[in-house]
């Protein structure tokens, strides 16, 4: 069965360590700490990518957060997506202060909050940093989690460091640390102690067992703090390589690596990624930034063994990184540059986001991406083989968007278009389509042909459309579906 992680609202788990704070004894250290961490109620907008014209479901939840300097909150990603109003709570006060987000990692689901009116906050300590917490060395998490309205203190000991998928975004993976507690809805964005110092953010839980919690190390938190400190968050770079480990002795033979335990084997490379050009299948990657890499893919960073992607997780776009390598037996070295892939983001969960669309005479264009995929399903094999293989096969090069007929709604002019629902728009008019914004200017061109014609990926029958009728027929199924405009293609696009 597999194993669900799910972020959490809330909070939870607390260090247990002993609190070296000057002259202050342990009980005012700790007053001090529990003042710092805040309840973070967050009322959302949910995008309703079947109704794109829409502006979707409301809803809301609570978790929590803690500071960090001068009016900086910080808390989880999850805690406050799709907020349109955040309010922060102090301990012991009543009172909700209005705040906003300004910075959010939906990859590593982290934000940070400010207050309107920081006078209230005024004082309070502001919590620090501390290092990776040593496995079986215990920790607190303080929040708000379901079960009342005051902070939570709960105990638990490190039980694994380990690389692990981020629930939020569903794609990402980065470092992670689990301590035998739950972590519970609310608990999410509070901190983790451990001799004052908070050590990591509690975020998410495992479902299929009981005092299973993970969260958030430094490492991770770090970097998103560095990586915003110029105004704008960057997002993670990639090695664009995936590994196959090398257990197997034949193939090690095959590969002529030697019996020494190192080397894992490249499986592919990332098409116009850092490695593409430089590395090649079949090559075995001996090392990352002189770090031997053992043939589970794993170095060491710290003392602890963790996957050969940490060395990467910590740098940024235009930092290099030195591989070494076997090719036919043939030992290279080389140095490469690392950069984002935006393309990748196809695969990853979208927060915040109105849905792009294009309405034309009773069709529904959109952009295929996880929302979406999410959304519909999609029966189609060639729609599920074209969004599993858009960064594999490169088809991001020849279309920036996977454009998709999501709805033909019942009108006389669409009597005719079955079969068409859940396909991939190849061309409008003769020309591919390369992204959605071209889409919507070969359908609402200035001097269109005669007849309309659309020909979907799989379908040797194409759509044809009158002309003559697309404005009648925009206006008449507009108005009896509730749909008050003809698209949106984002923050840049053409004048309606």
């Amino acid at each position: 069965m597999k194993k669900l992680l799910l972020p959490v609202g809330g909070a939870v788990l607390l260090c247990s360590g002993p609190f070296s704070m000057g002259q202050k004894g342990p009980a005012a250290a700790n007053a001090d700490i529990y003042k710092s961490v805040v309840r973070i109620e967050c009322a959302t907008q949910s995008a309703d990518y079947r109704t794109p014209w829409n502006s979707g479901r409301f809803g809301g939840g609570t978790g929590s957060g803690f500071m960090i300097g001068p009016n900086q909150f910080m808390t989880n990603a999850h805690v406050v997506s799709n907020a349109n109003r955040v309010l922060i709570t102090r301990r012991g006060s009543a009172q909700k202060h209005p705040a906003r987000v300004i910075h959010i990692a939906h990859d590593c689901d982290l934000a940070l909050l400010e207050v309107e009116d920081e006078t209230p906050f005024e004082g309070l300590k502001y919590l620090e940093f501390g290092d990776v917490p040593a496995l079986e060395s215990q920790v607190r998490a303080i929040g708000y989690p379901v079960g009342g309205d005051r902070i939570s203190v709960t105990r638990g000991v490190v039980s694994r460091i380990d690389f692990r998928p981020y629930a939020h975004s569903i794609v990402d993976s980065h470092l992670v640390v689990q301590i035998d507690a739950a972590i519970n809805p609310g608990n999410s964005g509070g901190p983790v102690l451990q001799d004052g110092k908070v050590v990591g953010v509690a975020f998410q839980g495992l479902r299929q067992a009981d005092n299973t919690g993970y969260m958030i190390p430094t490492p991770v938190i770090k970097r998103f703090l560095k990586d915003v400190g110029d105004g704008s968050y960057d997002k993670y770079v990639d090695l664009g390589i995936t590994e196959f480990p090398l257990f197997n002795p034949a193939m090690r033979k095959a590969l002529q690596v030697p019996e020494n335990g190192l080397g894992v084997m490249v499986a592919s490379v990332l098409p116009t990624g850092p490695c593409d050009g430089i590395m090649e299948p079949g090559d075995v990657l001996l090392s990352i930034d002189g770090k031997p890499v053992d043939n589970a893919g794993n170095i060491e960073v710290e003392g602890e063994k963790v996957v050969l992607h940490e060395v990467v997780e910590r740098k940024f776009a235009g930092d290099e990184v030195a591989l070494e390598f076997l090719r036919k037996g043939e030992k290279k070295n080389v140095t490469i540059t690392l950069k984002a892939f935006p393309h990748s983001r196809i695969y990853a969960v979208r927060y915040g986001e109105r849905p792009r669309f294009v309405f034309f005479a009773g069709l529904v264009f959109q952009p295929l991406d996880r929302n979406l995929y999410s959304t519909y399903g999609f029966d189609s094999p060639r729609v599920r083989k074209i969004f599993q293989n858009y960064v594999e096969d490169a088809i991001f090069k020849e279309r920036e968007d996977v454009v998709v007929i999501t709805r033909v709604e019942s009108d006389r002019l669409t009597s005719f278009i079955t079969g068409f629902k859940g396909t991939v728009v190849d061309e409008i008019n003769g020309e591919k389509v390369r992204d959605l914004n071209h889409a919507y200017e070969l359908l609402y061109a200035d001097n269109l042909p005669e007849f309309i014609t659309i020909k979907c990926n799989g379908l040797a029958r194409p759509i044809v459309i009158p002309a003559a009728e697309v404005d009648s027929a925009n206006k008449r199924i507009m108005k009896q579906n509730g749909i008050f405009r003809s698209h949106y293609l984002g923050e840049k696009q053409p004048a309606s």
